[in-house]
């Protein structure tokens, strides 16, 4: 009998076997948001928040990312899955695997990446840990506060919600694919190269956002876009107990200028690049078309399609045809 690995389920379908196994050992808990970008703890009128990710330098880093960048990054996502449940900040504890021969103005650097992103952020480094390993290895733990009724949740998406998404997309990507090009080889002008450089090195949690969306009341269903914006709307399509789909129109996705014309040079698709890559840390979520000019007037953002009950993804091309996206994205333990 062949034994099955971590590798032949994916991130997602084994965090699916955790939660269901874990769930008994919870029931003396007052913990809800499993499945979600956070656990929430219950606190009375507020939520604890807690968050944590682990990222490692061959698999999270690209190999043009300085340690400064990499403790910049290991802050952002944590603080991004804190946005995504419209949480506060409260503290980050920081556990690191570093190499023996790693020299120690390299660990500087790393640090003082760490740092200014939670001064960015408003969020005390409260302690951590460190070992040693053969990589670099960078694991946060964020934990945040909410009350209760300005959580964010996946689940709770409704049939005719309009699905928004508040900035750009594919910046992120257009960046890693430069840096896994020969830059020398690709006719990229400074200032193309300058904003996805920034977008892919030193990416942003859009928490500002997720406050105005969690005080706003305004959405039904939120999530941040980490792993690809086709892989997260799966996720509020399976968080949700009602069936329902997301039908998306290319013409209406925030794909700019940059993204576009890097896909031109390397000869790729454009809209691939907005969709599957993800990296992007823009918030993603549905709401009531009523709502649109009520948050129009708080946030900027962009409406791209709308939930259906279907049970399913499709995507109206700018010709007017449909068609069915697979659902995929990027995913840890593939290989």
């Amino acid at each position: 009998m062949i034994k099955m690995k971590v590798s032949d389920l994916g991130e997602k379908k084994l965090i699916k076997r955790i939660i269901a196994n874990i769930k008994l050992h919870l029931k003396d808990f007052n913990i809800e948001g499993l499945g979600d970008d956070a656990a929430l703890i219950d606190m009375g009128k507020e939520y604890i928040v807690a968050t944590t990710d682990l990222l490692r330098q061959t698999s999270h880093f690209p190999k043009a990312m300085n340690h400064e960048q990499m403790g910049w990054k290991s802050v952002t996502v944590n603080i991004s899955d804190l946005a995504a449940m419209g949480a506060k900040p409260l503290g980050l504890l920081m556990s690191m695997g570093l190499p023996a021969h790693m020299k120690v103005e390299e660990f500087d650097e790393l640090l003082r990446g760490i740092l200014k992103a939670c001064d960015h952020y408003r969020i005390p480094l409260i302690g951590g840990d460190t070992k040693e390993a053969d990589e670099i290895i960078l694991a946060g733990t964020a934990i945040g506060r909410t009350l209760k009724e300005d959580a964010l949740l996946k689940s709770g998406s409704k049939e005719g919600d309009l699905v928004g998404v508040t900035g750009q997309l594919g910046l992120a990507a257009a960046g890693i694919k430069i840096l896994l090009h020969n830059i020398e080889e690709v006719p990229v002008t400074d200032n193309i190269l300058s904003k996805i450089m920034d977008h892919a090195l030193k990416p942003e949690a859009r928490l500002k956002e997720a406050r105005i969306l969690a005080k706003s009341h305004l959405v039904n269903a939120a999530t941040d876009i980490t792993d690809g914006l086709v892989s997260e709307l799966n996720e509020l399509i399976t968080a949700t107990s009602n069936k329902i789909g997301i039908r998306l129109y290319e013409e209406k996705l925030p794909i700019p200028y940059e993204v576009k014309e890097i896909a031109r040079l390397i000869k790729e698709d454009p809209i691939e690049l907005g969709i599957y890559y993800g990296e992007d840390f823009e918030l993603l979520f549905t709401m009531p078309p009523e709502n649109v000019i009520p948050l129009s007037d708080r946030l900027n953002f962009y409406i791209i399609g709308e939930v259906t009950k279907t049970g399913r993804i499709e995507i109206v091309d700018k010709e007017g045809r449909t068609y069915i996206p697979p659902v995929k994205g990027y995913e840890h333990l593939r290989g």
